[in-house]
């Protein structure tokens, strides 16, 4: 085999296994969290609203998460009929919606937060904190190449802003412990203020 060769071989292994990782990791989410009687997609809604607060959007919801407003949307729309959000209009512009958790919503998200959180501490517990660090550093990596790719049209300097402002949301969201029990970002502000 020529170095070429396997090195192409390397390649189409790691797109696969990246593939295959994801599907199985979304397999293992869907088990997890059904026996909180929601979906992987309802417990990232319900997440992602937590997490950004009041006055949340849909189409933050959706940015946040890298998906189509159109999906988050009906996603949304199952999660209102099924009791974990309610839409609220804005006063002053009837056209603007607001996603607001419900009791039964918060009700389930915080087992579903802690349950969530110990699938994602087994799976990873084989990595060193080294290895977490490194394997973060990389997919940062691919995800900005991704991010160019979607937008070929913008400029380095704004594919870069708007990949680096998602990543410090998501790197400074996904303490999921402590939004297991915040109410906000207020509040988990608040308690990083008085431990720092």
């Amino acid at each position: 085999m020529t170095v070429n060769s396997k090195a192409e071989n390397t390649v189409s292994r790691l797109w696969f296994m990246i593939h295959r990782t994801h599907n199985m990791l979304k397999a293992c989410e869907d088990q997890v969290f059904s026996k909180h009687k929601i979906t992987t997609e309802q417990y990232v809604v319900l997440v992602t609203t937590k997490y950004l607060g009041s006055h949340v959007r849909p189409t933050d919801v959706a940015r946040l998460l890298a998906h189509s407003p159109n999906s988050v949307s009906m996603i949304v729309d199952r999660m209102v009929k099924s009791g974990l959000l309610r839409r609220i209009r804005d006063r002053r512009d009837r056209r603007v919606v607001f996603l607001i958790i419900t009791g039964k919503g918060e009700k389930i998200l915080k087992p579903a937060v802690l349950a969530g959180w110990e699938f994602v501490e087994k799976v990873l517990s084989p990595l060193s904190s080294g290895d977490r660090e490194d394997f973060l550093k990389l997919l940062v990596t691919v995800q900005y190449e991704a991010c160019k790719e979607l937008n070929p049209g913008a400029g380095a300097g704004e594919t870069g802003k708007s990949n680096g402002e998602c990543r410090d949301h998501l790197a400074e969201g996904l303490d999921l412990r402590a939004l297991s029990s915040a109410s906000g970002p207020e509040e988990r502000r608040g308690r990083k203020r008085k431990t720092g």
